[in-house]
């Protein structure tokens, strides 16, 4: 079985990607099994950060790695917290310091101007130098409720309301959420580019 490293710690990310992997028969180890250091995310999108994050774990390793760089857009914040999701309310924020910062930010503003996505740029490298890295993208749209709902998930998935399933994603079993979500869908299309690149 071919092992590849996935460029995180978040532990919520690491079962996700785990789950959606196993039927290729790679294992997915975290980068926290080689003591790899968090990568310095000085990228101005979430592709940049996202490369930076693989070629961090690539040199580390010299294993192949998968990274991804994901976070939510609000229309009515102009596209904040954005890249600066996981860090909104200051370097060693938690979830729920995250999410009170955004029912802060948006106090006021009405229902239908609350639209919201998830975004994901998820990355593949063969190695530290490859010249050519895998990039799949993808989105999930979505509202922001005015006060969290749901046990599961992470992140600010308690305050992202779904309209079509009249459910946040924190209200969602781990198989719909995987998917649905815009990390589902980015790393399937990135399985598939793996596999058309094998048969080449």
């Amino acid at each position: 079985m071919k092992r590849i490293v996935f460029a995180s710690n978040n532990p919520g990310k690491v079962r996700e990607v785990a789950h959606l992997l196993a039927p290729t028969g790679l294992e997915v180890v975290p980068q926290s099994e080689y003591l790899v250091p968090e990568a310095e995310e000085t990228g101005l999108s979430f592709v940049e950060n996202a490369i930076l994050k693989a070629r961090n774990a690539c040199q580390h390793t010299g294993l192949p790695a998968i990274a991804d760089d994901s976070g939510l857009e609000v229309d009515a914040l102009q596209g904040e917290p954005g890249i600066y999701s996981a860090r909104f309310a200051g370097p060693d924020a938690s979830d729920a310091d995250n999410n009170s910062l955004l029912l802060g930010e948006l106090a006021g503003v009405p229902e239908p101007e609350r639209s919201a996505r998830y975004q994901c740029a998820m990355i593949f490298m063969r190695h530290a130098e490859d010249p050519m890295p895998l990039v799949c993208q993808a989105s999930w749209e979505g509202r922001i409720l005015e006060a969290p709902r749901g046990e599961g998930g992470f992140g600010y998935d308690p305050l992202f309301w779904l309209p079509d399933l009249a459910c946040t994603v924190a209200e969602l079993d781990a198989d719909s959420k995987n998917r649905l979500s815009h990390r589902g869908h980015a790393l399937r299309a990135l399985v598939a580019a793996l596999q058309e690149r094998a048969e080449s």
